[in-house]
């Protein structure tokens, strides 16, 4: 039988040259290997040195250049911190310009009215801010003389309005109830408000209150001139603003844009409607009830009503207790009358005025109104409700149509 392990020996000889110098490249750093040598590892199947992370490791340990990232990311952050300073500063010029959107919007549907019966839209808003300027102009006549009056009048008469309410049975009652204590705090009260010094700090001083009356009546003409150039360019802004959206999709963008205007438009001139009625009864309830400041009451209810949800209930149980003042009887006759007023408000006048409106629950008139109310004060309670209804139009009308079309 033949001896296989010479021929196998000159195998050998040849292949251990071959084994040595895979085994010396193997070994070589990877940087010296030649592009042939690392397409051929490819090949093989073996791991090649590229110069970046495994795929396997965290999104950091993936960064090639992190210095490059961080000074983006830095930059990002202070950009970003730049323009929250900005909005801040700016805060009460967009103020400004949302309330003068919002005014404009109110004002709209009443343009369209007499556009309807063939006015044109120029002489519309001529004919509307003209209105609104003779009807301003006449409240002010009317209603700030005696404004003034009635508070130069309601701190001159302090100490007699403090002895008739000593002499009142309620006080009798308070003081029966409480002891003595309810003197000495009404002495103390009595007091602080005939002190012009304490009158002064309450104002924030002569001087602060004078910057703030020219910044309030400077504010009120940037609003009216803004609203006026809103008024005018609303239908060219609102072409501008549908075509943003896709073409397939602007007609339907334009119909909701349509409906959010027009229900914030009916919206806000329901809220004015429903806060003139209120001031109006309450100027006559103070009138004929022979209760103290008619005119000031009636301003007081027009700007507390405002405030949506629970300016009727505030200014009721504002009203209440300063008619307490005059006697228990007129401040029972006073809280029974507006109080079924404000039942009427709620069943009769309120449907009829805000039939255009968008229906929003409950539970979200009051969140929203809390939440404008602490952002914008009177201004973000008069919007929040609006607000939230076009959001919850947009979401019946885009966002859930869109789900349900997942399956």
């Amino acid at each position: 039988m033949t001896d296989a392990s010479p021929l196998a020996g000159p195998s050998d000889a040849l292949g251990a040259p071959a084994a040595d110098a895979d085994s010396a490249a193997a070994k070589a750093p990877a940087d010296a290997q030649s592009p042939a040598s690392l397409d051929a590892a490819a090949l093989d199947g073996q791991p090649v040195f590229t110069g970046e992370a495994p795929a396997g490791k965290t999104f950091w340990a993936n960064l090639n250049s992190p210095f490059g990232v961080g000074l983006f990311l830095t930059l990002g952050g202070l950009v970003a911190i730049a323009l929250g300073l900005a909005f801040w500063n700016l805060s009460t010029i967009i103020i400004y310009i949302v309330f003068a959107l919002f005014a404009a919007l109110g004002l709209d549907p009443v343009v369209r009215w007499f556009g309807g019966h063939h006015v044109a839209r120029p002489w519309a808003i001529v004919i509307v801010y003209t209105a609104f300027a003779l009807v301003f102009t006449g409240i002010l006549l009317l209603v700030v003389p005696a404004l003034v009056g009635q508070i130069s009048q309601f701190f001159g008469d302090i100490p007699d309005l403090v002895d008739e309410f000593q002499a009142s049975d309620f006080y009798g009652w308070l003081n029966s109830t409480f002891g003595t204590e309810v003197g000495t705090i009404l002495d103390q009260v009595e007091a602080f408000l005939t002190n012009p010094a304490n009158i002064a700090a309450i104002g924030g001083g002569v001087l602060n209150f004078a910057i703030n009356v020219g910044t309030t009546i400077s504010g009120l003409i940037i609003v009216l001139v803004l609203s006026l150039y809103f008024l005018a360019g609303l239908p060219a802004m609102k072409v501008a603003f549908n075509r943003f959206a896709p073409a397939r999709s602007r007609a339907k963008a334009a119909a909701m844009t349509e409906q959010i205007t027009d229900s914030i438009g009916a919206y806000l001139m329901g809220m004015v409607v429903l806060a003139f009625c209120n001031s109006v009864v309450a100027f006559l309830l103070h009138l004929f009830l022979g209760l103290p400041f008619p005119a000031l009451m009636g301003v007081l209810a027009f700007l507390i009503t405002l405030i949506p949800l629970i300016g009727s209930v505030l200014y009721w149980m504002t009203a209440t207790v300063l008619a307490l003042f005059t006697g228990w009887l007129p401040a029972l006759i006073f809280a029974v009358i507006y109080l079924i007023y404000m039942q009427l408000e709620a069943y009769v006048l309120t449907p009829k005025v805000m039939n255009r409106a968008i229906a929003v629950p409950g539970a979200l008139v009051v969140i929203g109104a809390m939440v404008g109310g602490t952002l914008l004060g009177l201004l973000g309670a008069l919007v929040a409700i609006p607000v939230t209804a076009s959001i919850l139009l947009i979401i019946k009308q885009v966002f859930i149509p869109r789900q349900d079309a997942k399956l």
